[in-house]
């Protein structure tokens, strides 16, 4: 039998290595070996029980589990076999078998501390934490150093509610191993719990006196100070770190706090820019702070110079942070200051390209600049990084537009407009300005159906209703729908001049004389300025009025004012004659 065992030993510890086990229940089967001895009645099974092991180890736990019940066939009394099954059961999660084979195991070797640790850790799984502080209890006596015993049992204390005695386990642990961090918070906790801040605040104070160049426990101190209304000794502890402790990342933070909430609120603010200043705060922490001056907009309107000091401090703190920047681009967007946040949202990209919201950003203020060369060379960028998003190609268009690049234009709104996704306004926007490129290379039939499609979608935008109204007019077609998308787009923007002008000249067209100079007059006194266009149609319709002289000083003045009269301008102005 000697023989086998030696060569089943290497096996079986081969294969623990590999799995990172612990053969505890060897010295389980020594002690079992012992009990033999003593009990002559009682069969040896050391070869079946090594053999159960072995199984055990390979994964095989029904197979493990048979071997080690015919183990206590052989010897009924085999506490080391009632472990292993105890063991096999709990991995099974069979928590009944598993707690009555631990209970078994301890009955037969009361001493033995792996089954009793066994033991309560299945009580506690249980929910049976009475029984298992009484196992712990045990183990407490009979190895009172033991640390581990002592946590097991003040933590278990905690769970049901005997919270001095937890304390006073606790205390047991500081006998030996002094005062420590862990202790005493978790000690100061179940103080509050019970409602004692005074022993929370005791417990505080005895850990900052043993550990006085630590900041952070005067800083949780100060906290509890403040929450018992002990402001005096809350500002002391601060006022303390700061001194002591200049770099600390959050004190100018926390006395900031603490003058705004007693409304001394220039203190508060300088504490916070020195907060701002200070390279050891975090530029997340830095960021929500001052988030909170802007996001809700009547509490930006009244601090919005500090909010622009802090962005501004901000940024020479991490120069080399896009979040700065960002956080300052989006104060001057507020503040509708387009010059500056366009360079604070370049200065963004500079270090972090790979945001797209950014760019859309650098694109609407390059729009409410109307730097349109700036517009379309970014757009383009924008569209090179991100191919997929439909926007910039809508500015790329509008750019395009303005440099009277309008095959360019269609290109590009031809290409977004298939990544547009769920969203009705964008699209019917590039069908508006399909609609205005199609037209400007002749070619209306497809401009019609683009403004068809975008009316579709949105039939109150007065800007579509106004270009195809006006151009069905130039065509002379379908003047009687034309004069209702006209007479609706000045409904809709009724200061328009634009509007005004494109009702006047459909009626015009429909040979509405009176009323089409009446709409064009009101399109005169809005522009700011002379322009050729509708000066040109003001003198047309006074012609058909019969006051030709009148229609000719409105054709000189068309002439004068420059670009967007008709080809046929400078021959009414020559002959004083009506041409169309």
């Amino acid at each position: 039998m000697f023989t086998r065992i030696k060569n089943i030993l290497p096996l079986i510890l081969i294969l623990s290595l590999s799995m990172g086990v612990i053969l505890i229940p060897l010295s389980g089967q020594a002690q079992k070996s012992d009990k033999k001895n003593k009990n002559k009645e009682r069969q040896d099974n050391s070869e079946l029980f090594l053999e159960a092991n072995t199984q055990k180890l390979l994964g095989k736990l029904d197979k493990a589990r048979d071997l080690f019940i015919q183990c206590l066939y052989a010897d009924p009394e085999d506490a080391a076999s009632m472990y292993e099954l105890a063991r096999i059961e709990r991995v099974l999660n069979n928590q009944k078998e598993a707690l009555e084979w631990a209970e078994k195991s301890v009955v037969y070797d009361p001493e033995n501390i792996w089954y009793l640790k066994v033991l309560s850790d299945l009580y506690q799984e249980n929910m049976q934490f009475d029984e298992s502080i009484e196992v712990i209890n045990k183990l407490v006596k009979m190895h009172p150093d033991n640390l581990e015993y002592l946590y097991d049992l003040a933590l278990t204390h905690l769970l049901v509610g005997n919270y001095q005695k937890s304390i006073n386990t606790y205390n047991r642990i500081e006998k030996q191993i002094g005062v420590s961090e862990d202790i005493s918070i978790q000690k100061q906790k179940i103080w509050l719990r019970m409602e004692k801040p005074e022993k929370a605040i005791e417990e505080m104070e005895s850990l900052c006196e043993a550990w006085p160049q630590e900041s952070r426990l005067k800083a949780i101190l100060a906290e509890l100070y403040l929450s018992n209304g002990m402001d005096k000794k809350a500002l002391e502890a601060y006022l303390q770190i700061a001194e002591s402790d200049p770099d600390n990342a959050y004190i100018q933070i926390s006395l900031s706090d603490y003058y705004r909430k007693r409304g001394e609120t220039e203190k508060s603010f300088k504490h916070l820019k020195l907060g701002f200043a200070n390279p050891y705060l975090d530029i997340d922490t830095k960021v929500q702070i001052l988030l909170a001056y802007f996001t809700v907009k009547e509490y930006y309107d009244e601090q919005k110079k500090e909010a622009e000091e802090l962005a501004g401090i901000l940024v020479k703190t991490h120069p080399e942070e896009a979040k700065a920047y960002s956080i300052q681009a989006d104060l001057h967007y507020q503040n509708e200051e387009w010059e500056e946040a366009r360079e604070s949202l370049r200065k963004v990209i500079s270090l972090d390209s790979s945001r797209y919201i950014v760019w859309e950003q650098l694109l609407f203020a390059e729009s409410n600049l109307s730097d349109f060369e700036a517009m379309r060379d970014e757009s383009r960028k924008t569209i090179e990084l991100f191919p997929q998003q439909p926007l910039p190609y809508l500015f790329a268009a509008v750019a395009s537009y303005q440099f009277e690049d309008h095959h360019q234009m269609i290109k590009d709104l031809e290409t977004g407009i298939r990544f547009v996704v769920r969203n009705d306004l964008l699209l019917a926007e590039f069908y508006n300005y399909l609609g205005d490129a199609y037209h400007q290379v002749g070619e209306d039939d497809k401009a019609f159906e683009a403004y068809e499609a975008s009316l579709k979608i949105n039939s109150d935008n007065s800007i579509v209703l106004n270009n195809y109204a006006y151009y069905l007019s130039l065509r002379g077609e379908d003047l009687e729908r034309a004069e209702k998308m006209a007479k609706k787009a000045t409904e809709l923007d009724p200061e328009n001049s634009s509007n005004q002008d494109t009702y006047g000249w459909v009626l015009y067209k429909l040979g509405e004389y009176e009323q089409a100079l009446e709409w064009i007059a009101m399109s005169l006194k809005n522009h700011n300025e002379e322009n050729a266009e509708v000066l040109e149609h003001y003198g047309d319709v006074l012609y058909k009025l019969g006051k030709e002289r009148e229609a000719k000083n409105y054709w000189k003045r068309a002439l004068k004012a420059g670009n967007g009269g008709s080809e046929l301008l400078e021959k009414k102005v020559n002959e004083g004659i009506l041409y169309e």
